[in-house]
């Protein structure tokens, strides 16, 4: 489908479901919910869903009252929804699978299929995309999809939020070399819209629960391990650990990137066990490819220096696994690590 035949379609009325990736962070719930409002001033009917629950410290953003989150109770209204829309708009992920059951109630769906996403490699089950790898975060392109109806001027204090919101968390507070300077004319933009950016920052990052902080003390006097030959370091926490400090969806978010912080270290992983599952987020500097390890690894994927995974074995086999790997890219991980310290 050709933008002008989307903008066509757009111009009214329309059944619209907007779906974003499991356990959504600020950049997923902040691109939908900027979308949300941007559709409903333009006339149309639409559902957000949210295919498992989300932090506790994103729940402020503007329109999340009417997030709809697929659980056996809402399963079949979601499903009649989808069943009947128009549109449905995948924001923040590549591939069906990462929205859990609803992939197949989307893949399956008479409706046009909108993509709107910056990870690698996307699977190809959508009709019209706004896909660019080299976008800082899935609410920059919401930004450049209301640009592309020339609506710019739609974007109200709330819509400007959610997108700063989602920018603001993806770029890590602007120091990622994914900032780029269309990032800030955007920022400029929103600023003048009325946002609070202040105000935005201090709900999303310092808005902790104790526990969580005693999490984070825990994992990092001792869970922390450190491999200078290999310039990477790792944190593993089993479920009885996370359950000792009353873990909620959120509370291990950001922990990663104090391993990656270690002088010396460009690739730092975090191996969490779930009741159902193992999973895992990679994070590195310079040239070192984690959305390639993981993918090659850990039935997982994302972005160059941001990704994640999930195992195949249980929490020590993973962990050993990790270990083991470690030598194989050794020389590669030195090399990185050469050419950032010359």
């Amino acid at each position: 489908m050709q933008f002008s035949e989307l903008q066509e379609s757009l111009s009214s009325p329309k059944k619209i479901m907007i779906t974003m990736h499991m356990r959504p962070d600020a950049d997923a719930l902040g691109s939908s919910l900027a979308l949300m409002n941007f559709l409903e001033i333009l006339g149309h009917d639409v559902l957000v869903v949210a295919p498992t629950e989300y932090p506790q410290f994103l729940k402020w953003l503007p329109g999340n009252i009417n997030v709809v989150i697929d659980h056996s109770e809402t399963r079949e209204h979601i499903s009649q929804f989808i069943v009947q829309a128009d549109f449905l708009c995948c924001l923040d992920f590549n591939c069906l699978p990462r929205i859990g059951e609803l992939g197949e109630l989307v893949r399956k769906a008479s409706g046009t299929k909108i993509l709107i996403d910056h990870h690698l490699q996307p699977e190809g089950f959508h009709d019209f995309a706004l896909w660019n790898p080299k976008a800082s975060s899935t609410a920059e392109l919401i930004y450049d999809f209301i640009d592309l109806f020339d609506k710019t001027n739609l974007i109200n204090k709330d819509i400007a939020t959610c997108i700063y919101a989602g920018i603001m968390t993806d770029t890590g507070s602007f120091r990622y070399p994914n900032t780029s300077a269309k990032v800030h004319h955007i920022l400029a933009d929103l600023i003048e819209k009325g946002i609070e950016h202040s105000e935005i920052h201090r709900k999303i990052y310092d808005d902790n629960r104790a526990d969580r902080l005693r999490l984070l003390g825990y994992a990092l006097s001792n869970k922390l391990k450190v491999f200078p030959e290999y310039h990477t370091a790792y944190i593993s926490l089993s479920y009885e650990e996370l359950m000792k400090f009353n873990y909620k969806q959120g509370d291990t978010e950001g922990i990663v990137n104090y391993a990656l912080s270690i002088h010396g270290i460009i690739f730092a992983i975090i191996v969490l066990e779930k009741e159902d599952l193992v999973k895992m987020s990679f994070r590195s500097v310079g040239d070192f490819d984690v959305n390639t390890f993981a993918r090659s690894h850990f039935n997982g994927g994302g972005h160059h220096n941001a990704a994640g995974g999930k195992s195949d074995y249980n929490f020590a086999e993973t962990i050993n696994k990790i270990e083991a790997l470690l030598p194989k890219y050794s020389s590669s991980l030195a090399e990185c690590h050469n050419k950032l310290n010359k």
